[in-house]
């Protein structure tokens, strides 16, 4: 039997329409799974990047606890170890007189710089890996974290002996050279890093200055303050035979006092310093900075150990002596120009 030609042609011309649509819809579908695809990825990229963020915020809780542990442990052994008289002071200066806060400082701060030490070395490899931001502002937040230790530490090592802090007995021979109340001076520092951050945006070259200027002010109003406690606390103790000689001390004793607030004061500026950096900054330079700060006191410690490692020979000739007293002579005159200060 002959089919109709005209139903035929009907059918196909159905059926056209409905394979169009079917061919779209799997298009599509293609579509979705890559997109898809690229979704699942990233999703799994940003659960990847939270894991290893709560791990690291977890290590970094628990070190924070090991470290208040062993603070308690050595707080607890030096008590001991005082009751027992192993830490009484002979009548001279030297290590015999240091107290135990002072050993409590010297042993935290000696951990705190094997800490730094694992902290630049990730500081390094995250700007050589080229971390992503966030992952490198995490980094940078723990770096700050780990400086906002030490000062922590200082404010307890100040209540027990402020006097270790201002002579920077904690700190190599070297760094004590720069030392300016207990620690570095901001505005120094600051120049320091002006030179090793290029290339610096106008923005960031402002912030930077206009922190440097305020820190400056700071550091002036702080040392005026702490001479004037100076010169107060000399008058005291050079006073006259009218003042009673225990009444004089008891005097003495409420001004040297308030040298802990001065350090405390100094610790906060260099604090909110390192803390505002990050503001200006990029990241990347944030994390930049911040090596570049402990690279400059690495090399200060290394430069101390040099020093005491040298030799102790005879290191000057005959003739140089002669030349030292001819260059002095040469200098005696000009010394006269610091009579107007």
């Amino acid at each position: 039997m002959a089919s109709d030609p005209s139903r035929t042609g009907t059918s196909l011309n159905q059926s056209a329409p409905i394979v169009k649509p079917l061919q779209e819809k799997k298009r599509a579908s293609t579509s979705e799974k890559q997109l898809d695809a690229k979704t699942l990825r990233r999703l799994a990229q940003n659960r990847e990047a939270a894991k290893k963020s709560r791990l690291r915020k977890k290590a970094y809780v628990q070190q924070l606890e090991s470290s208040r542990i062993k603070l308690t442990q050595l707080e607890q052994e030096l008590q001991r170890a005082r009751s027992q008289g192993l830490l009484l002071g002979s009548s001279g200066g030297g290590v015999g007189n240091i107290s135990s806060g002072a050993v409590i400082c010297d042993m935290e701060y000696a951990r705190w710089l094997e800490d730094d030490e694992r902290h630049m070395s990730e500081l390094r490899t995250g700007l050589h890996s080229n971390l992503s931001d966030t992952d490198l502002r995490l980094m940078v937040n723990t770096y700050l974290s780990h400086y906002d230790e030490i000062f922590r530490l200082k404010g307890m090592a100040a209540k027990f002996d402020v006097f270790h802090l201002l002579t920077g007995m904690w700190t190599s021979p070297a760094e004590r050279c720069f030392l300016w109340m207990g620690g570095f001076r901001p505005s120094e520092l600051i120049k320091i890093l002006i030179s090793q951050l290029d290339p610096l945006t106008e923005q960031q070259l402002m912030g930077i200055c206009s922190l440097q200027h305020s820190s400056q002010q700071a550091e002036e109003a702080l040392s005026q303050g702490l001479e004037q406690l100076q010169q107060s606390l000399i008058d005291t103790v050079a006073g006259g035979p009218a003042i009673d000689g225990m009444q004089q001390m008891a005097i003495a004793l409420s001004k040297l006092a308030n040298l802990e607030g001065f350090v405390r004061q100094a610790d906060n500026l260099r604090q909110q310093t390192l803390h505002q950096l990050p503001r200006i900054l990029t990241v990347r330079q944030a994390a930049r900075c911040f090596l570049v700060i402990g690279e400059y006191y690495g090399r200060l410690r290394a430069l101390s150990s040099l020093w005491a490692s040298r030799p102790r020979g005879r290191l000057m000739s005959d003739e140089q002596p002669c030349q030292t007293t001819t260059e002095l002579q040469m200098v005696q005159p000009s010394q006269s120009h610091f009579a107007h200060f």
